[in-house]
């Protein structure tokens, strides 16, 4: 299902580029993940461009996420020297803190510079992890296009922000192929993968797995599941029994069933969840 997706179009390509030709007007790096899945959000060929810039991770929709496993990763991502935010972009929850990091990186910037120069950042990310709505409640305004389908902001464009800090976006961008099919996987549960290209069936029944495997009392208590089998069919087949997803025939309904279960996982309706769990080696 996943292998066989061609995952660099030629916008991406572009976006490659783009990055590489203005990461030079910019004194840092703003790279947005998804708290959820911080290793398969997180893309090595923005790790390669960047390089020694200074980094502002933000681990968004850390709502979602299990509340732990953000602060394991926050310690984590922090080891190389970036600085780490859970955030939520969406309610601007963390947006001050960020202001404040920011202020206090420009006044280092400056520091016994006669001429005071605005701090200039670029934002980068994979499609779908929630740049634009960062870049909104940045600017205060609806400066960038939003959407919860991947692939909604198609260009560079640069953005001032009332203190006077300077904005570059970016297009999403992700790498050229998947060595590892969970990652893959991880990022078509979370919605950055367009689900037009994707059997939504099996992809639901692989999320209703990893769940049943991590978050057994989470499904359970959702769907109203008073065991859970061993088998992942059949635990989708009790979901989609409970909610009443039936087709003429006493059928069950799967599609309406994978929607649903995808939808409620990616709203964060069935608990917080962290697909990737942060190794801490000390």
């Amino acid at each position: 299902m996943i292998e066989n997706i061609n995952w660099y179009p030629g916008h991406m390509k572009k976006t490659r580029e783009l990055i590489q030709e203005n990461l030079k007007m910019v004194d840092l790096v703003i790279e947005v993940i998804d708290a959820r899945i911080p290793v398969s959000s997180r893309n090595p060929i923005i790790d390669d461009l960047v390089k020694s810039k200074q980094r502002i991770i933000v681990l968004n929709k850390s709502d979602l996420s299990d509340g732990a496993a953000n602060d394991a990763w926050a310690e984590e991502l922090r080891k190389d020297g970036s600085i780490v935010l859970q955030m939520n972009c969406m309610s601007g929850q963390g947006v001050n803190q960020l202001f404040k990091t920011l202020t206090r990186l420009q006044d280092e910037k400056n520091k016994d510079q006669i001429r005071k120069k605005p701090l200039r950042m670029m934002i980068v990310g994979v499609p779908n992890v929630g740049k634009s709505s960062l870049i909104n409640r940045m600017t205060g305004k609806k400066s960038a296009k939003t959407g919860d389908r991947p692939g909604v902001t198609k260009g560079k464009q640069w953005l001032a922000l009332e203190n006077g800090m300077q904005l570059l976006d970016t297009p999403g961008i992700l790498w050229p192929k998947f060595e590892d099919p969970e990652v893959g996987l991880n990022l078509a549960f979370c919605g950055s993968i367009k689900d037009e290209i994707l059997d939504m069936a099996t992809l639901a029944l692989e999320l209703i797995k990893v769940l049943a495997a991590d978050y057994p009392e989470l499904i359970m208590e959702r769907y109203k599941l008073d065991s859970l089998s061993e088998d992942g069919l059949e635990n989708m087949e009790a979901i989609a029994l409970k909610r009443g997803f039936i087709l003429p025939g006493k059928r069950i309904d799967y599609e309406r069933c994978a929607k649903t279960v995808l939808d409620e996982f990616r709203g964060g309706k069935i608990g917080r969840i962290t697909l990737e769990k942060a190794v801490q080696n000390d």
